[in-house]
C-alpha cells in the first residue's frame, strides 16, 4: 500500500478547518474590534493577549483584507477592523517534496494552516522580508529559519530561487 502524500494530507486538515466563506460577507455594521496582531504573531484584543489558541484560530479563519489594505475580522452580521503590525500570519515550518521545478514546498502557518507555495500562493519579497500569500491579500511573513531552509534548498541546486507547483520564486 503507497502512503498518502503528507503535504497532501495536511492541507487536506487545513482546509476543512478554514472554508468559511469571509469574502462573500459584506455586512453594513463595522466597528473598531481592538484586535492587534503583532509582528511576531501575538494576538492583542483591548491591549490584552489572547491567550487561547483556538481562539485565536477561530478569529484568524475569519480575517480578510480589503480593497483598501485594511484588515477586518467578518461574519455574516459585522465586520470588526484589526491593526495588523507587519502580516496577519507567520510560515513557521516548512515540508518540501522533490527538487528543481518538481519541487512542493508546504509552510505550516503560526494558525496549523497549510500553505503550498504556487502560482495562486507566491512567495515574494518587500523590504528585504520573504513573504508568501496566504488567500484573498492575506499575507505570511516567512520566519527567519524557515526562509534559511529555503535558501539551504536553493543552494544545493546552485540556483538563486526556488520552485513550487511549477512556479519559480527568487530568494535574491
Amino acid at each position: 500500500m503507497i502512503a498518502p502524500d503528507p503535504i497532501a494530507v495536511m492541507e487536506a486538515a487545513a482546509h476543512a478547518a478554514r472554508s468559511r466563506p469571509v469574502q462573500d460577507w459584506h455586512p453594513a455594521h463595522c466597528a473598531d474590534g481592538h484586535f492587534r496582531i503583532l509582528a511576531d504573531g501575538s494576538w492583542l484584543h483591548e491591549g490584552s493577549p489572547i491567550r487561547r489558541p483556538e481562539l485565536v484560530k477561530l478569529f484568524a479563519s475569519l480575517l480578510r483584507r480589503e480593497p483598501d489594505g485594511t484588515h477586518v475580522v467578518v461574519t455574516p452580521a459585522e465586520k470588526l477592523t484589526v491593526e495588523v503590525e507587519d502580516a496577519p500570519f507567520l510560515a513557521v515550518e516548512l515540508a518540501t517534496q522533490g527538487h528543481g521545478a518538481g519541487r512542493r514546498l508546504a509552510f505550516r502557518l503560526n494558525t496549523d494552516d497549510i500553505v503550498a507555495a504556487g502560482p495562486e500562493h507566491a512567495i515574494t519579497q518587500a523590504q528585504g522580508r520573504p513573504y508568501l500569500h496566504v488567500r484573498h491579500g492575506l499575507v505570511a511573513r516567512i520566519c527567519r529559519p524557515v526562509f534559511y531552509e529555503l535558501a539551504e534548498l536553493a543552494l544545493a541546486e546552485n540556483a538563486q530561487g526556488i520552485y513550487s507547483e511549477g512556479a519559480y520564486f527568487a530568494l535574491a
